[in-house]
């Protein structure tokens, strides 16, 4: 059972997040150390070193011959519902579209595990439900957070075609030229192939860290579990003296984003609430659905539909900071998630007793 010192425990781990974020957003906004430019500058440094660093470190130390494969069977399942959703709704309604699909699925399926989810999660059922949400961070690090970055990199890298080949045609033709919407060669020209599509975002991706930080730290997991191998201590330091700055620059570079919108809650009330809903309600019920289903029972489904519901992931705002996508819902959510998790989480936690 949850007591007060539990909570203060949960309490002390989230205080420091707000202390970074309230940093940044006075950094520029009351004493206006950073210019605009220099908060980008800042926010790529958190997506390409500390944030790979950080990946790196805690997947190369989790034991992949000690997972418990069903519960990330049902986490994997809970994803594909949602993605399958969200395809439907992209397709099928008028207001669906492909941002807000990748943005929601976002919100419904990245959280937070090992800030609010490791000192929750051991309170209320121990030092297993703790490997649980290890094992799901390491999860979402490696195969989720890989996807949701290859989606947003094939975005970015189509609309670079679109631009590059409109700027091209609009300088080479005139508008006469364009009658007769040779339409049909223009819209062509704009569509770039499959291959050449993927082409140039696997070559992209392969610059990016995040891509393979993950890939690098499992690997070394595997290697040191199975043959009792420790990291040497001089690669091991070089990785921590990043790495721990990892959480703290994210909350940082959001605390300076905030600053630089005209109103505190940036995307308005209507996508707060909608962004929680995804957030509390969608994520939690697709992975009740998918636990039921893969025959999960007992604490450990208790801690995966709980585990689903934790406050989201700040890695999340900074892919969506660094590629353009909807950054004032992503910040919203991690802000007010991180706010109404805790008596979000406790009555998940009762209700789910009271039913036991």
């Amino acid at each position: 059972m949850i007591g007060w010192e539990d909570v203060y425990k949960v309490v002390v781990a989230m205080a420091p997040l707000y202390v970074s974020l309230i940093l940044g957003y006075a950094s520029v906004k009351w004493w206006r150390i950073f210019t605009h430019d220099q908060c980008d500058a800042i926010n790529r440094l958190v997506c390409y070193f500390t944030l790979p660093l950080f990946t790196f470190e805690f997947t190369a130390h989790v034991d992949p011959f000690e997972m418990n494969y069903k519960f990330l069977g049902a986490d994997a399942i809970s994803k594909v519902i949602i993605v399958v959703v969200l395809a439907f709704w992209a397709k099928c309604s008028s207001e669906g579209s492909y941002r807000w699909s990748i943005t929601s699925f976002s919100l419904s399926t990245l959280t937070n595990s090992l800030v609010v989810g490791v000192p929750l999660m051991k309170a209320m059922y121990g030092d297993e439900a703790v490997h649980l949400v290890v094992q799901g961070s390491v999860t979402q690090a490696i195969v989720w957070l890989t996807i949701l970055l290859f989606v947003l990199e094939v975005r970015r890298t189509r609309t670079d075609f679109a631009l590059g080949d409109t700027n091209i045609i609009f300088d080479e033709t005139n508008e006469s030229d364009l009658e007769g919407n040779n339409a049909k060669v223009v819209a062509s020209i704009t569509r770039p192939s499959f291959w050449c599509l993927t082409r140039k975002v696997w070559l992209k991706l392969a610059t990016n860290p995040n891509s393979y930080a993950c890939i690098f730290g499992l690997t070394w997991a595997l290697v040191s579990n199975r043959w009792h191998i420790r990291m040497p201590s001089i690669i091991e330091g070089s990785v921590l003296i990043m790495s721990r700055a990892g959480t703290g620059t994210a909350m940082f570079s959001m605390g300076m984003f905030m600053a630089l919108q005209e109103k505190l809650i940036a995307c308005g009330a209507t996508l707060t609430v909608f962004g929680m809903a995804l957030r509390f309600i969608a994520g939690p019920v697709a992975m009740a659905i998918a636990s039921i289903a893969i025959g999960l029972h007992g604490d450990v489904l208790r801690v995966a539909i709980i585990q689903a519901a934790l406050p989201q992931s700040i890695t999340s705002f900074i892919f969506a900071k660094e590629y353009g996508l909807h950054a004032e819902v992503l910040s919203t959510a991690v802000i007010f998630g991180m706010l109404v998790s805790l008596p979000v989480l406790v009555g998940y936690y009762a209700i789910l007793e009271f039913l036991h």
